[in-house]
């Protein structure tokens, strides 16, 4: 099976991997799950992070076909647009993000988001193939954590979003609207099923305790022997008692107004309003 090269580039502020995806052969090349950095405090925004991306592709010579969203992420805005400008390719999301923009679109009172998924070049469906230059790859469609969740695999390294934590972390909270701790399981023995020395690349890392250093890959052997939430042999029912259980005590990320708002139309912001200026909504006591 075909390898790309992966490299990853970690914000800290967010927890988020961002990840360039490259065939070796043909220099073409995917980025997924880009960072804008925003500031929530001041309202500001910077391409700190996907200027580094950015750096990366051009000192490699690479073409970008594709920039890929994993789903709709509510702790980090997307920069996708603005990588788009600068590089070309087109931004995918998995269909389902229909689900996502239906629901939110009440939340924010947005009366004309469409809820279609057409602000986005291309929807996956479960099952797709897609190629990173000469290098094929496939969807598997990964809900739980979203409705839209899905787990780009591409040669031998499969891109797994939220479903997925390091092993000695665990999973991701299934209790935002339309995540579903049943489903969860379902997609997690979905990309399971993978080859065992298929590599996994998370989507965010927060230290587990007694780890001191960042981490973001791992392969499906390691998590399936030694998952904290799901290895060995835990059964669908113990998971969703477990996953619902801490799911309870969770908060809200600290970004999730703000990006929800902006990543269900493709990273694009709010259109200026007359004074040139383009403003996020808080619902207050909605959520």
């Amino acid at each position: 099976m075909s390898a790309p090269a992966v490299t990853a580039f970690f914000d800290e502020a967010t927890f988020t991997v961002t990840y360039v995806v490259a065939d070796p052969g043909s220099a073409h090349a995917a980025i997924i799950d880009p960072v804008l950095d925003f500031d929530p405090a001041s309202g500001r925004t910077s391409t700190a992070s996907a200027d580094e991306v950015i750096g990366f592709v051009r000192d490699n010579g690479l073409t970008v076909d594709w920039i890929l969203e994993t789903h709709v992420h509510a702790d980090h805005l997307s920069a996708a647009p603005y990588l788009k400008a600068e590089f070309g390719g087109r931004i995918a999301i998995g269909r389902n993000v229909a689900a996502v923009q239906e629901t939110f679109k009440g939340v924010f009172n947005i009366a004309d988001l469409a809820t279609d998924g057409s602000q986005f070049d291309h929807l996956f469906d479960d099952g797709d193939e897609f190629k990173v230059g000469s290098i094929a790859g496939s969807i598997i469609g990964s809900p739980g954590h979203t409705p839209a969740c899905i787990t780009y695999v591409v040669g031998d390294a499969a891109f797994v979003g939220d479903t997925l934590f390091m092993p000695d972390f665990g999973t991701a909270r299934t209790d935002f609207p339309g995540g579903d701790a049943g489903m969860l399981y379902d997609s997690i023995q979905k990309i399971l099923s993978l080859p065992d020395n298929t590599r996994l690349f998370m989507c965010h890392d927060y230290k587990a305790p007694g780890r001191d250093v960042f981490a973001w890959e791992t392969s499906v052997a390691e998590q399936r022997a030694s998952n904290v939430h799901i290895g060995g042999k835990v059964s669908r029912d113990e998971f969703v008692t477990m996953r619902e259980g801490r799911d309870a005590e969770l908060g809200m990320p600290k970004l999730i107004l703000p990006s929800i708002q902006v990543n269900v139309c493709a990273g694009r912001l709010p259109e200026p309003e007359a004074n040139g200026v383009s403003y996020l909504k808080i619902p207050i006591d909605a959520i």
